[in-house]
């Protein structure tokens, strides 16, 4: 009996014992389970209600760190931007002010230059504003602002007034010193009479400037697709002409047109003969005198619709390779004193340019120094235009401009002047 009850004492007390450890390991398990773990923070569960649909809706790119400066939560944007590697912030600057926000709850900013991805050159730096505040207890959290096209949109807006500013202090400044000399010449009737001729010079110069700054913004901010009307090319051709006649005669240039008749474009006639008008003026001011400028157009097919190309060739100065990829820039002049003579203000091109945009074609330039130069303006033929236009306006999607792309060997139009021309122009 007193084995037995020893044995029972025994097996009693095992069972209490393992009974205390089974308890013990269930409650250590329980205190392990509640512990916030690596894995846990990198998931939802840790963010604040709302937190993650408020990101998700967010135009910055937002990064959420944790007390270990992990990454728990990144928008697709900031991946793009590069701010997040192997779940890391990449950004040193960054990762510092986040960890001085999370010692000390301090909202901070900075704005940083940083290289482009895949890149390391700094001329393809993004420029960036980020923001770092504490996010709750433990987290941080960081938004990044992508401000490279507002600065690029701030360089230009500053070139644009300050090259506004020089070109209107120059007439201004001419009319002023000629109205002196007027009046110290009022007894000389003859210096009167040269002087008020200059005094008109410089005065037609600041009205065509005026006048070309505001055809500019019209074509920029107008939309020419909402009073748009079949054109005739051969009208925007002929009026074309008409602008150029009396400078044209003055130098005996020839003006020859040719190319396909009867052709149609889609747009809004004053800017399209504005556009044409510039590119004509522009070959007969460059060129010398006793030469020839020709106006040719024809239709070429195109994927979405046929299009429409305007040839503006002549035999001038040409243009060099490094200015022909500025030429539609404002108020660059490929030569600015010979612009002064001929009273361009450089910004002929650029409403050129704008005025194509926006009828969803463009203008390109082949350009030989000492062989002359081919401006060609391609814009979608009317039919096919109209048709596009008005499905934009349904769907509200945006312009078909159809294939644009295509290629020139050697001298464009070559064959138009090989075509029977209508009679040229000869003006006296």
């Amino acid at each position: 009996m007193n084995v037995n009850a020893a044995i029972a004492a025994v097996a009693a007390l095992a069972g209490l014992c393992t009974g205390v450890i089974a308890m013990l390991a269930f409650r250590w398990s329980e205190r392990e389970q509640a512990k916030p773990t690596r894995s846990s923070l990198h998931t939802d569960a840790v963010l604040p209600p709302g937190v993650d649909t408020v990101l998700s809706v967010l135009r910055s790119s937002a990064v959420v760190l944790d007390e270990a400066d992990a990454v728990v939560k990144a928008s697709s944007a900031a991946y793009a931007l590069g701010l997040v590697r192997g779940g890391k912030l990449a950004i040193e600057p960054m990762l510092a002010m986040a960890r001085d926000t999370r010692r000390d709850g301090e909202i901070r900013q900075i704005e940083l230059d940083l290289p482009r991805r895949g890149t390391g050159r700094g001329g393809d730096a993004l420029a960036v504003s980020a923001r770092v505040a504490p996010l709750g207890s433990r987290l941080v959290l960081l938004l990044v602002e992508d401000l490279t096209e507002a600065r690029r949109i701030e360089a230009v807006r500053r070139d644009f007034v300050a090259n506004v500013s020089h070109e209107l202090k120059t007439p201004v400044g001419a009319l002023s010193l000629l109205s002196e000399a007027v009046m110290d010449a009022s007894d000389d009737p003859e210096a009167v009479t040269r002087f008020a001729g200059r005094m008109q010079v410089e005065a037609t110069r600041l009205t065509s400037l005026v006048q070309e700054l505001i055809d500019l913004s019209r074509v920029q901010n107008d939309d020419p697709l909402e009073d748009a009307e079949p054109v005739r090319v051969d009208e925007l051709v002929a009026e074309a002409i008409d602008r150029c006649r009396h400078q044209a005669g003055t130098k005996q240039i020839t003006m020859a047109t040719g190319g396909t008749a009867d052709l149609h474009v889609w747009g809004n006639r004053g800017q399209l003969a504005a556009a044409l008008g510039n590119l004509v003026e522009n070959a007969v001011n460059y060129s010398p005198a006793r030469t020839r400028v020709g106006i040719a157009a024809r239709r070429i097919p195109a994927t979405g619709g046929d299009l429409i190309e305007i040839a503006v060739t002549d035999q001038g100065i040409g243009i060099s390779e490094k200015d022909r990829e500025r030429i539609f820039e404002r108020f660059y002049r490929v030569d600015p004193a010979r612009s002064r003579q001929t009273g361009g203000t450089g910004l002929g091109l650029a409403i050129v340019k704008h005025v194509a945009a926006s009828h969803g074609g463009e203008v390109t330039v082949w350009s030989a120094e000492g062989q002359g130069s081919t401006f060609t303006l391609r814009l979608p033929e009317a039919g096919a235009a109209r048709d596009r236009d008005r499905s934009r306006s349904e769907s509200s999607e945006s312009y078909d401009t159809g294939d644009l792309d295509g290629e020139d060997h050697g001298r464009p139009y070559e064959t138009f002047t090989n075509e029977p021309l209508s009679a040229p122009e000869v003006l006296p």
